[in-house]
């Protein structure tokens, strides 16, 4: 599993995102000649619609392969519907095309991991973070030859060539042992093939709900934050000025937290 980042602050490249048009249109419009509609309108519908991929666990999936929808971005959009007075409706798109489709209001929002950089903030209206990891070393709990990413130099890691993680393993000094995502990269730390995996902390506590007994322990953790927030058309100041407000109420009421320890085994929302 992989967050749908641009990377690290500081330390991981930028991708572009490719804004290509799509048609139709479920979602309600952002703004008109007399201003910001975009929470009337959706007040008026009675629903927001979010837009998820359905294929990402823990984030967004289905139970079971086929059954309901769910996961804690799932969660969250249905806490946050449910403070603003509607229904949350979920649309399943691919990540490709995700903002091409909010931008052509075939929905609302975007509730699906998307990582706040500067890119993104100049073209949409992002709300307030409900999701904040860091990157992170992995190895077995016996390793205490690794501490610190510069520890890294000259140990091996297994990693995917086309990930961020590459790159800030490479960066540290590390070797790399190509390989096809996280459970291939455990499988090979776990026979002592490589020293560490470098990875996302939520890909590793995800995997810890289900594996309490791994024998795998975070090493090393990096400065820099990574924060995940909803995504909206922008001009949408009403909208995220509401979704904020809702976040804000389910953090205080211990909502964010709760779903955070029932998908992480910790809060990873602050």
């Amino acid at each position: 599993m992989n967050r749908r980042t641009f990377g690290l602050v500081g330390m991981l490249a930028a991708a572009s995102i490719a804004l290509a048009a799509c048609g139709g249109s479920t979602g309600t419009s952002t703004s008109t000649a007399d201003g910001d509609t975009s929470l009337s309108s959706i007040k008026s519908a009675g629903q927001i619609v979010f837009a998820t991929e359905g294929t990402y666990k823990p984030f967004s999936f289905h139970a079971n392969g086929a059954g309901e929808l769910t996961g804690y971005d799932v969660e969250v959009s249905k806490a946050v519907a449910d403070k603003l007075g509607v229904k949350a409706k979920f649309e399943e798109t691919q990540w490709d095309s995700i903002f091409a489709g909010l931008e052509a209001k075939r929905f609302d929002a975007i509730g699906n991991q998307v990582t706040v950089n500067p890119e993104r903030q100049q073209k949409y209206s992002l709300s307030a973070p409900y999701t904040v990891s860091q990157g992170v070393i992995v190895t077995k709990d016996a390793n205490t030859a690794i501490k610190s990413f510069e520890d890294l130099k000259g140990k091996t890691t297994a990693q995917s060539l086309t990930s961020n993680w590459y790159t800030l393993a490479k960066d540290s000094g590390a070797k790399v042992e190509a390989v096809e995502g996280w459970a291939q990269s455990v499988a090979l730390l776990k026979d002592d093939r490589v020293d560490a995996i470098v990875n996302d902390k939520l890909t590793f506590l995800d995997y810890q709900v289900t594996n309490p007994n791994s024998g795998l322990k975070i090493a090393a953790t990096t400065k820099e934050s990574s924060d995940a927030a909803f995504a909206f058309r922008k001009g949408s100041t009403a909208l995220t000025a509401a979704v904020n407000k809702a976040l804000t109420e389910l953090a205080a009421d211990g909502t964010l937290s709760k779903l955070s320890e029932k998908y992480f085994g910790q809060d990873v929302s602050k």
